[in-house]
């Protein structure tokens, strides 16, 4: 009786050198960032961890089950709302201090730049978003209503 041969899932030679060298980009940036007040770093990345887990990730996923009950027989359509909306929400949470004038402050005297713009390039590239899904999904709406065949009277 032969044995079963178990084989690790390696990838090509190149794989195994990206994923090698992002290991080690992602851990010089860890040494980095815990150099200065890795006491502050670790309660923030726990507490972002915790606010995730416990209040963000309830309310996105009761949004989401509210979305695809109002969509009803339509559930194929809620990804053209996922989608732009996902990734809104994820420019303002990475943009959240300076969308909210926050920092402005800090921000113009760290860049001699103005930070007054960032609310509304946040809402325009949103809108963005949702009218480039908006037309996405008119196209295949219409797509698939030409493939259809007439209706036999």
């Amino acid at each position: 009786m032969r044995r079963p041969r178990f084989a690790l899932p390696v990838g090509s030679p190149l794989q195994i050198l990206l994923l090698t060298c992002s290991f080690a980009l992602a851990a010089y940036a860890g040494v980095q960032l815990l150099a200065g007040d890795w006491f502050g770093v670790a309660v923030w990345f726990v507490g972002a961890a915790l606010l995730h887990d416990l209040v963000l990730l309830p309310l996105y996923a009761a949004a989401d089950r509210a979305l695809v009950k109002a969509a009803g027989p339509r559930r194929r359509w809620v990804g053209y709302v996922r989608v732009p909306a996902a990734l809104s929400l994820l420019l303002l949470l990475v943009w959240f201090p300076l969308i909210g004038g926050q920092v402005t402050a800090g921000y113009a005297s760290a860049t001699g730049l103005s930070a007054d713009r960032f609310l509304s390039r946040w809402l325009l590239l949103t809108a963005v978003l949702f009218g480039g899904s908006a037309v996405l999904f008119v196209l295949r709406l219409r797509r698939a209503t030409k493939q259809r065949p007439p209706a036999v009277h």
